[in-house]
């Protein structure tokens, strides 16, 4: 049953890009690339620290997740939205604190959390942009995406950070750009 959960995890943490990269050749969604970048080098440390840690399901997760971002990243150079203002540039520099900390504990739990940190710093650029232009984000893949880490969490064999923390992280990440993609479509459709 667990390899299946991983499977469904990894088939629907993928699939979700579906609908933004049809949206983003639409010319309707414009990612932020500079987001998209940080979360798909973060996966990989993600998935590269629980697969050291034989945490599998979590490990698979976080490297689908960090696919998935990498296809958003390559059309996002062309279409999308490559601006890099000075939110942009604190947020980064937050992500290098984060990756300086983890070399410097040198743990797969440390590494873990550190890719969490700064994914959510990472993640401020987007966030911003899904309230300020909600029409140019596809609210769609970030529900999927979460989705596809409801079923790594229930793949997970133990309670370790390296297990559970990247999975829960990305269900709660997702939850919110999904609410607020789909707040902020509603509240538009009203004004």
């Amino acid at each position: 049953m667990r390899q299946i959960l991983i499977i469904l995890s990894s088939i629907i943490t993928i699939s979700a890009t579906l609908p933004y990269i049809v949206d983003i050749l639409k010319r309707k969604t414009k990612p932020r690339v500079v987001s998209w970048f940080t979360w798909a080098l973060l996966g990989g440390i993600s998935a590269a620290a629980s697969l050291s840690d034989h945490q599998y399901a979590a490990g698979i997760l976080s490297l689908s997740a960090s696919v998935e971002c990498l296809a958003v990243v390559i059309l996002g150079l062309k279409y999308g939205n490559k601006e890099f203002a000075l939110f942009d540039i604190a947020c980064q520099f937050g992500a290098i604190v984060g990756l300086i900390l983890w070399f410097i504990f040198n743990s797969p739990a440390i590494a873990v959390l550190a890719s969490i940190t700064i994914d959510l710093i990472g993640s401020m650029p987007t966030l911003k942009h899904a309230w300020q232009r909600p029409y140019e984000e596809t609210w769609i893949t970030f529900a999927l995406s979460g989705l596809g880490a409801v079923f790594a969490s229930f793949a997970a064999t133990s309670t370790r950070i390296t297990a559970i923390a990247s999975p829960l992280y990305l269900i709660v990440i997702n939850l919110i750009f999904t609410v607020v993609l789909l707040s902020r479509h509603k509240i538009i459709r009203v004004l």
